[in-house]
């Protein structure tokens, strides 16, 4: 791996000859929360994001602008490619984030989160394997309408399945024996989806608007988990009843979008303007 590694480092250094290209995105809003009963509060949000390529080489750097302390780096990557070899290295430390049965979490630590991954992805008939610096086998392709992938490591097996059958897209994972679920079609123009995590979702148009509804199921609590060698510690979990949200959109001439969300969880109203650019 050594060698793979000092190899990629030199084919970077030697890349800055070539023409680069630049490209810098990023999205910005404000949000008004009146918080039901609660005090009213307003929040802001600024992010960038900047990539920069040359030959087969990529650096993306993100970058968060309205922090307490002044603009922050929130991420930041390398990654080229070796022939069939690619190598990507993460710069930056943070806690990445992860779902789970009980709702949103946050996993791991800040000193878990960098590292180099090597991997090489070889075509073998109408598959794709590629296999990983951590040993973790992956195989995948599409046969008959249905993609397929099957990721084979020590911390449990990882298969997923997805097909578009009769109008409707269906999505199935396996995770270490556990399976999960989602399901989306349309309807006379509304947009449906429905997920085992018994969460529901209707989109459609309304007068010029998007009108989302969601169902969110109540999510119960988990206790924290401390890291190992094997297992990627998580953060406590509360425990937070069902409810329910409609969100309307839309977007003005200006090029920003204005989003009223009422949520039955507070019984509150947040407006909410945003631009991406």
């Amino acid at each position: 791996m050594k060698k793979l590694i000092a190899l990629f480092a030199v084919s970077a250094v030697a890349s800055t000859s070539a023409m680069a290209a630049v490209a810098i995105s990023g999205t910005s809003s404000v949000s008004y929360d009146d918080n039901g009963s609660g005090a009213s509060t307003t929040s802001y949000d600024a992010d960038l994001s900047i990539v920069g390529t040359t030959g087969g080489t990529t650096v993306t750097i993100g970058m968060d602008l309205e922090s307490l302390s002044g603009p922050s780096t929130t991420s930041a990557t390398m990654a080229t490619t070796i022939g069939p070899v690619t190598v990507s290295a993460d710069m930056f430390n943070e806690a990445s984030i992860g779902t789970s049965s009980g709702g949103n979490l946050r996993e791991g630590t800040a000193a878990e989160d960098t590292g180099v991954s090597i991997s090489l992805d070889a075509p073998i008939g109408d598959a794709t394997v590629g296999v990983d610096n951590s040993g973790n086998v992956t195989i995948s392709g599409t046969w008959s309408g249905v993609t397929m992938s099957h990721t084979s490591k020590s911390a449990g097996d990882t298969t997923t399945a997805s097909a578009a059958i009769a109008g409707m897209d269906v999505s199935v994972t396996n995770k270490a024996g556990a399976t999960t679920w989602s399901l989306g079609t349309t309807v006379s123009g509304v947009a449906l989806t429905l997920a085992s995590s018994q969460k529901v979702t209707a989109t459609f148009g309304l007068a010029g608007n998007t009108m989302t509804v969601s169902s969110v199921p109540k999510r119960v609590s988990a206790d924290a988990v401390v890291s190992s060698a094997t297992v990627r510690g998580t953060r406590i979990v509360n425990a937070q009843a069902a409810y329910s949200t409609v969100a309307i959109s839309r977007s003005l001439t200006s090029g920003a979008t204005l989003a009223a969300t009422y949520s039955t969880l507070d019984d509150s109203l947040t407006l909410k303007a945003s631009v991406a650019f």
